[in-house]
C-alpha cells in the first residue's frame, strides 16, 4: 500500500506540473492557482480512492501497469474537487492543518490590496478550483494510455461515480437545511456523499479497467464495499467531533461549529433527554463555539451511548466487508489487499 500510495503521488506531480506549465503559458496569473492544487493534493491525502480502485484492478486479474496507475490516479482529483467545494459549502477555514483553499485566496485578495471583497474573492477562486479539479480528473484518466477498451469500460462507472458524489452532496445540504434527526436519513448522505465513491465505486472501476467480464465481480466489490464505505464515514463523523487537529488537520470539534447532521448527532437527539437536547441545540452549529463548548457537547454525546454506539456501527459494518471477501470469487493477492485496506480505513486515529 505504502508503495502504490508513493506511486499515485509521482504521477500526480507529474501531471499537475505538466497542466501548471499549460495554465502558465495563457498567463502568469494563473501561477497561484497550479500553487494551490499542487499544494492541496501533494501536501498530504490519504489516497484511499486511487488504492481501492488498483485494488480492485488487481484483485479481477489485472496485471502491475503504470497506465492504470495514472488512471485510478485520477480519482485522487475528483475527491479534490470534493473537498474543495465542500469546504466552501461549510464555511471550513482549515484542511489538512493548512488554510483552506477559499481561504488561500481570500488571502492574496486582502494581501495585495486588490478591489471588491477578499470573502466573495477567495470564493469565487475556491469554485472554479474545484471546477478545474474535477475537469483534470477526466483529463487524467484520458491521458493514461489505459485501452481505448478499457477506458471505455470504464467509463459508465466513472459517471455514476460523479453523479452519486454530487447527489451525496446536496442531501448533505438539505439535512443541514431541514436540521433532520433522523438517523436513517443521516445513514443514506453517508452512504451517497462518501461511501460509495470512495470505495464501492473505485473498486468497480479498477476491475472494469481490468476486465471485459467486470460484472461478475460488481456484486462482491459492491457486498464489501457499501458496509464498509458506511464504516469509514462513520469513522470520519467521529474524528469531526473527538478527532485530535494533529491526526485530522482540522480544528477540534469543527463538525459541531459547522452543524453537520450526521449519524453521531442524529443518536446523540433520539438518545438524550430533553434538556440534554436543549442544552446541545443552544451551541450546536454556533461558529463561535469555544473550546469548552465543544467539551460540553462532546459529553453529551458521550453521554447519550451515541459514540459507542457509533463505534458498533463502524465494527459490524466492518465485519459484514470483511465476510463478503470470504464468498469467493477474487483472487488471495486482492482478498489481502481488501483486508489490509478495510483497516486502513476504519481505524483511523482519534
Amino acid at each position: 500500500m505504502a508503495r502504490v500510495r508513493g506511486e499515485v503521488s509521482t504521477e500526480l506531480n507529474k501531471f499537475l506540473t505538466e497542466q501548471g506549465q499549460y495554465l502558465n503559458s495563457i498567463g502568469i496569473e494563473l501561477d497561484p492557482v497550479t500553487n494551490a492544487i499542487k499544494s492541496f493534493l501533494l501536501d498530504g491525502g490519504k489516497r484511499f480512492r486511487p488504492l481501492f480502485a488498483y485494488v480492485g484492478y488487481l484483485a479481477a486479474g489485472g496485471p502491475e501497469d503504470k497506465s492504470v496507475l495514472k488512471a485510478v490516479s485520477s480519482l485522487e482529483l475528483l475527491h479534490a474537487c470534493a473537498l474543495i467545494h465542500d469546504d466552501v459549502m461549510d464555511g471550513s477555514d482549515t484542511r489538512r492543518n493548512a488554510p483552506a483553499i477559499h481561504k488561500v485566496f481570500e488571502g492574496m485578495h486582502a494581501a495585495d490590496n486588490l478591489t471588491g471583497d477578499s470573502k466573495s474573492f477567495g470564493r469565487s477562486s475556491a469554485i472554479l478550483l474545484g471546477d478545474l479539479a474535477l475537469i483534470w480528473s477526466d483529463q487524467m484518466l484520458n491521458q493514461s494510455n489505459i485501452s481505448i477498451e478499457a477506458r471505455i469500460r470504464s467509463l459508465t462507472i466513472h459517471d455514476e461515480m460523479r453523479v452519486e458524489l454530487m447527489a451525496g452532496q446536496y442531501l448533505d445540504v438539505l439535512e443541514q437545511a431541514l436540521a433532520s434527526k433522523s438517523v436513517a436519513r443521516s445513514l443514506k448522505v453517508a452512504r451517497y456523499k462518501s461511501g460509495k465513491y470512495s470505495i464501492e465505486r473505485p473498486l468497480h472501476f479498477g476491475a472494469a479497467i481490468a476486465t471485459a467480464d467486470a460484472k461478475k465481480y460488481q456484486a462482491i466489490f459492491s457486498n464489501f464495499g457499501l458496509p464498509l464505505g458506511e464504516a469509514f464515514q462513520l469513522r470520519d463523523d467521529l474524528l469531526g467531533v473527538f478527532g485530535d487537529p494533529e491526526e485530522t488537520g482540522k480544528p477540534a470539534g469543527d463538525d459541531l461549529r459547522e452543524g453537520k447532521r450526521t449519524v453521531l448527532v442524529a443518536m446523540t437527539l433520539e438518545n438524550s433527554s430533553t434538556g440534554a437536547v436543549t442544552r446541545f441545540m443552544s451551541s450546536f452549529g454556533s461558529s463561535e463555539l469555544k473550546a469548552t463548548d465543544v467539551e460540553v457537547l462532546r459529553e453529551i454525546i458521550i453521554e447519550s451511548g451515541a459514540r459507542s454506539r457509533v463505534e458498533e456501527l463502524i465494527d459490524s459494518r466492518t465485519s459484514s466487508a470483511l465476510e463478503a471477501l470470504g464468498h469467493g470469487g477474487i483472487n488471495p493477492v486482492g482478498q489481502a489487499l481488501l483486508t489490509e485496506l478495510a483497516a486502513l480505513s476504519t481505524r483511523r486515529s482519534m
